[in-house]
Formats: C-alpha cells, structure tokens, sequence
C-alpha cells in the first residue's frame, strides 16, 4: 500500500475514532492529525475540508451495512428457516459491546440526522429502507415456503426491523438487557404456529 493510501486509512480510522468519543463537532481537525502524527496542513493533502473526511468516515462506517450480509434470503429453507433468522439477528449485535458504544454512538449520530434532512438524512433513510425491505421479502418467502403464516407478514417483518434497532439503540445506551432471549421471543413470535422456532 502506498504512504499516502495507508495515511489515507489511518486518518479516516483515526477520524471515527475520535468522532465516537468526542462527537463530530468538537473533534477538530487538528486532533486527528495529532493521532496519527502528521501535522494539520498535512491533512488537505488527503482530504479537501473536514466535510470530505466526515464523508469518508460514514462510508467506511457503513460499506457492509446491507441486509444480505446478515439474512441471505437464499441461504434460507423450510429446515433451518427459525435458525437463520435468530442467527442473523445476533451477528447484528457487537459482540464487544464495551469498545463498541461509542462506535454506537457515533452511528446513532449519523442516524439522528435523517429526521433533520441534511446530507447524510436521505443515505441513513435508504438504509434504514433497505432492511425494511429486506425483512419483508425475507418473511414473504418463508409464507412461500410454508414456514411462516401469510397474514400480516409485513406487520411482523417491520416488528422484526424494530426490534433489531431497538435493542442496538438500547446497547448504545449500556442498559444491560437479556438482548439474545429478547430476539428470540421476536423470532419466535414471527411464527405463531403453536410453539417457539427456536427453543
């Protein structure tokens, strides 16, 4: 990788870093430069304005956020439907919960924007979109396959996509809940046919 590629990464990972703990606004430019050791002027040789670099962080931040990472909605039969779907939930959860609040937490700024418009509003709500989507033909094909009742798929899809940011909104926050026990009452109670999917 060449000097100014890998500077390149290290600002931006310095940048989210830095955005997480203080917040976007009260991270200057000058503090990023200091993390990795380059001066501030050095900084506009990479990126045009702290605005680019921002930018650059959400990209990064987001680039594997899609809802086909986690629920491959081919990867998904009649055998192991209950299974994917719960397997699916939990790989959304950080598994280091303590390091990653205030990546949590930075993410939840990026995401407070799309109620006030802005620049970022309209990326945050298509993805925000995508997973809705993505919920509904998810559990459009297990009504197809037989595994899950066709009334009200969409009502659970969406109730499925809540519950997933919910219980993130809540790990952000550090409130210490059951969250494994609290997406498998979700996923069993997208079923309703007599007993839990997943026991």
């Amino acid at each position: 990788m060449k000097k100014r590629e890998l500077t390149s990464q290290q600002l931006i990972e310095a940048a989210t870093l830095l955005f997480a703990h203080r917040g976007i606004e009260k991270t200057s430019l000058a503090m990023i430069a200091a993390e990795v050791g380059i001066t501030k002027p050095s900084i506009y040789y990479h990126f045009a304005s702290k605005d680019e670099l921002v930018e650059k962080v959400f990209d990064y931040m987001f680039s594997d956020y899609h809802f086909e990472l986690y629920f491959s909605v081919s990867d998904f039969n009649e055998q192991n439907f209950a299974e994917q779907l719960f397997q699916g939930g939990l790989r959304m959860f950080p598994e280091d919960e303590e390091h990653l609040y205030p990546i949590m937490r930075l993410t939840n700024e990026f995401m407070l924007t799309a109620g006030r418009g802005g620049h970022y509003g309209e990326r945050v709500i298509m993805m925000q979109q995508e997973f809705l989507d993505g919920f509904r033909q998810l559990l459009q094909h297990g009504a197809k396959l037989g595994v899950i009742e066709e009334e009200n798929v969409d009502s659970r899809a969406y109730l499925l996509a809540l519950v997933i940011d919910n219980i993130t909104s809540y790990m952000m926050m550090g409130i210490k809940l059951d969250y494994k026990k609290i997406w498998k009452e979700a996923v069993n109670g997208t079923f309703r046919k007599g007993g839990d999917a997943i026991e």
